[in-house]
């Protein structure tokens, strides 16, 4: 996925990274319903604050429900098992070198979990 230039700052408005994302804000409110990951943090007079990591998460659900033609449903089960294919990646890395086995097994289990989400929801 191609990222747009994101300018180097902490923290965006809600009309800045609804423009980034190029989306309307009522999509922004929605998908944080929606999305646990999604949670901007809240300035003093209760204006929504997206971190650069916020603004990213966005253009990644904007990918799966918009390109990859995903229910809103479907990319909260793709971004939770891409978030397990990571944990479980990064913690048996480590011990690939001594015991590959239960790692390649469970990349495999994932990776066939990920290709049955693709074949039902569409690609």
């Amino acid at each position: 996925m191609e990222l747009p230039f994101l300018p180097d700052r902490e923290f965006f408005t809600m009309r800045e990274a609804a423009r980034l994302a190029q989306l309307p804000a009522h999509t922004l409110r929605y998908w944080e319903t929606r999305f646990g990951d999604l949670r901007p943090a809240r300035g003093a007079g209760g204006h929504r604050r997206y971190t650069r990591a916020d603004v990213e998460l966005l253009l990644e659900i904007k990918d799966l429900v918009q390109r990859r033609k995903l229910t809103v449903a479907g990319a909260r089960r793709a971004l939770i098992e891409r978030r397990r294919g990571a944990a479980a990646t990064g913690s048996s890395a480590a011990s690939v070198g001594t015991d590959a086995g239960p790692a390649i097994k469970l990349l495999r289990d994932v990776k066939k979990e990920i290709r049955m989400l693709l074949d039902e929801f569409g690609r």
